[in-house]
């Protein structure tokens, strides 16, 4: 009765005891997680810059080729003769030259 009783006790205790060990080590590792964590959310890998630079290239080339299309439209109605079209068009022109010489 006593052995029973023990190993009962015993097996009980280890499956408790296995919870406060689980816990014991998430409490200790827990700032280094946490520290983790801090760093990967403040540093840029390379391959994110990569992809964020890729992004501005490719906004800045969308809005040249916007511009650009503007530009000849002027360009074709200034060639017919408008005054209005010539100063739209060098408006264009100076934009398009503003973000050609832009460093991304």
């Amino acid at each position: 009765m006593i052995r029973r009783s023990t190993i009962v006790l015993t097996l009980a205790s280890a499956f408790l005891l296995s919870g406060c060990v689980r816990t014991a080590a998430s409490i200790v590792t827990a700032p280094i997680r946490v520290a983790g964590k801090a760093v990967d959310w403040t540093t840029t890998s390379q391959s994110e810059a990569d992809e964020k630079r890729g992004r501005a290239l490719r906004k800045r080339d969308e809005e040249i080729g916007r511009l650009d299309k503007q530009y000849q439209k002027h360009m074709r109605q200034c060639d017919k003769g408008s005054e209005e079209a010539c100063e739209r068009a060098r408006d264009v022109y100076a934009d398009l030259q503003d973000l050609r010489s832009r460093a991304i």
